[in-house]
């Protein structure tokens, strides 16, 4: 039946709930105009107001607690960037700039070395250490300096990964404190500001993950996310299959693709908002950038305590696995900015419970008519994603729907639950070095520096513009030559040999690229695909996943193989047609993907 959809969005309670957002928001406005204004002996003032109030409400064995460990949680409270916090426990970081294809400056973050190390030359070419790389990318709304700013050296997981002998590196979005920069346009512009998601899986990820890689002369690197980092990786793999050759591994903390949802009324009523409203309120531009203002005015343990209820009140998390310490010395580096574009992307997400891209065609107030029937917002097509992942996420995490997302991720995904665990406490828990970070070194230990796409052959570049990609051409196959081969499988989901065969024969002679005396021809194999693995944190043991394979080849700009190692090729979704991939990245053709159950800790794996 016809309706009007921006007028039967929402109930009235909800256009209520929406009326008192705004009004929040003008107050909120107007307190910045003010504050803008004001001298800063007066903001100083207000400072220590705030100080002396909490001080006269708190107990005294309150004020001598905070004494006692004020020193190292003001010191990385005050710490101004990056490199300060990681001087706090000793450690060298290093500062890089990357240009995306459409011009954005990213910043990166480099800790390559032990301390004592720092004179050594790591992963520059012949004659220096050879490492492997770990990538970590941060969540919505923030920045690298999340995953430093703790309170103890062993919670750090940049940290341990360092002293377990990796190269660590850290991205940062557009937009926030490390990158707010561009060749095009202004940050004062709203050009500048017209970003979402997609703009993080076409151009900062995998231009990032190219930076690195030539920088450090390495064919491969272990991806970390958190939160939405793990959601832009997710996005990025699926539409660039190329980019599956160089990442080894995927490891998402607290993963972000589908939330369930937020029970809020308030938060609620925005969500089915139309995007217009939503950029009425909010503006074109930057985000809740009146989040410093705040961090400027109040007492750190009030901005903590105002942080913790907001967190309550949108979310409905009680932040109890985080120390007082620990938040007194993140909570002031959380926010960084982002654009609004970005936040309303998640509101279409929630709304359609779709992971798809940034739907730009919105429709008219009143409008009539079912016009789903004829658009349709292009999905990220997750399937697709040959990389080995291992999710990580917590019990009492409100944003992880964890059944909806195993549905649209491929078979051999492996997940853990750790059931106590909120979002924020895989960064900042009190346990998180011995609940979750086991998790991710045994990941490591197994994937990292292996190549998992031994038997596919060498995937060159999509034609986009990136900067320093060395493009190179590589003979096509039309549909009619590769129909020419069977692509019948056995009984165990196999292709037959003389398939492979084929196919290496065909490239191999295309290309001199190829080389096949690098490969053994008996090299390929076949397993039997498995379902999904689901865990509970409680296991000792996790088992060994599972990944797809195709056909043999080195990777791009490497000269020999990885470490002198082979591993055995894995299999994951049967392909019962030839891949195709077209100019913009995005294969056609995806495999099928079956659900395994999902167990709590204690409960069996799922075979």
């Amino acid at each position: 039946m016809a309706r009007v959809p921006f007028i039967g969005r929402l109930s009235w309670s909800q256009y209520l709930a929406l009326f008192g957002s705004f009004l929040f928001i003008f107050l909120e406005g107007l307190i910045r105009i003010i504050t803008l204004g004001l001298p800063q002996p007066v903001i100083r003032w207000f400072y220590n107001r705030s100080k002396s109030l909490f001080n006269l409400l708190s107990s005294p064995q309150g004020r001598q607690s905070r004494s006692r460990k004020k020193s190292i949680s003001t010191s990385i409270a005050l710490s101004s960037d990056f490199v300060d916090l990681c001087t706090i426990y000793g450690y060298y970081a290093e500062e890089h700039i990357v240009q995306t294809g459409d011009g954005y400056l990213l910043g990166l973050h480099r800790l390559g070395w032990r301390r004592g190390e720092e004179g050594t030359r790591v992963n520059a070419g012949e004659g220096s250490t050879r490492k492997k790389v770990v990538y970590l990318h941060h969540g919505l709304l923030m920045n690298s300096e999340v995953w430093v700013c703790l309170t103890e050296k062993e919670r750090c997981l940049p940290f341990m990964l360092v002293e377990k002998g990796y190269d660590v590196w850290l991205g940062n979005n557009r937009g926030n404190k490390y990158s707010k920069k561009s060749t095009r346009h202004s940050p004062n512009s709203m050009a500048f500001w017209n970003f979402s998601m997609d703009q993080f899986a076409f151009h900062d990820i995998p231009d990032s993950i190219d930076y690195i890689l030539e920088t450090t002369f390495q064919p491969s690197l272990s991806y970390i996310g958190f939160s939405q980092g793990t959601a832009q990786a997710f996005a990025t793999l699926s539409i660039h299959p190329t980019l599956n050759d160089k990442v080894d591994v995927f490891i998402a903390l607290a993963p972000a693709m589908s939330p369930a949802g937020l029970s809020n009324g308030i938060v609620d009523s925005l969500v089915k908002a139309s995007p217009e409203v939503l950029f009425l309120a909010f503006g074109r531009r930057s985000i809740l950038s009146s989040a410093t203002m705040w961090q400027a005015l109040l007492y750190p343990p009030i901005f903590t305590r105002l942080i913790d209820m907001s967190l309550s009140f949108l979310f409905g998390w009680r932040t109890k696995n985080i120390s007082v310490h620990q938040k007194l010395a993140a909570y002031p580096h959380l926010y960084s900015f982002s654009s609004t574009k970005s936040v309303v992307h998640w509101f279409q997400i929630i709304r359609n419970r779709s992971f798809q891209m940034f739907d730009d065609d919105i429709q008219a107030p009143l409008s009539l008519g079912a016009s789903e029937r004829y658009y349709k917002v292009a999905k990220f097509p997750t399937r697709n994603i040959k990389t080995p992942i291992t999710l990580v996420y917590g019990g009492s995490d409100s944003l992880v729907d964890i059944k909806v997302m195993l549905k649209e991720l491929p078979r051999h995904t492996l997940a853990k639950e750790i059931p106590h665990f909120e979002h924020l406490d895989f960064l900042w828990a009190q346990e998180v070095d011995t609940l979750v970070f086991p998790h991710v070194f045994n990941a490591l230990e197994e994937h990292a520096g292996r190549d998992h796409f031994q038997d596919r052959p060498l995937s060159q570049p999509s034609p986009r513009h990136t900067p320093r990609r060395f493009h190179s051409q590589r003979p096509t196959s039309s549909e009619d030559e590769l129909s020419s081969f069977t692509t019948d499988t056995d009984a165990n989901g196999a292709r037959p040999r003389s398939y492979t065969a084929a196919m290496r024969e065909r490239y191999t002679s295309s290309t001199s690229k190829f080389h096949p005396q690098d490969r053994s021809p008996d090299s390929t194999s076949f397993p039997d695909s498995p379902n999904t693995l689901v865990d509970g944190a409680g296991d000792s043991s996790s088992p060994t996943p599972t990944h797809p394979s195709s056909i043999n080849s080195p990777l791009k700009n490497s000269t020999k193989r990885r470490n002198g190692s082979q591993s055995s090729a894995r299999s994951g979704d049967n392909m019962n047609s030839p891949r195709r991939v077209l100019n913009g990245g995005i294969s056609i053709g995806a495999g099928k993907a079956t659900l395994g159950g999902v167990s709590k800790p204690g409960a069996s794996d799922a075979k």
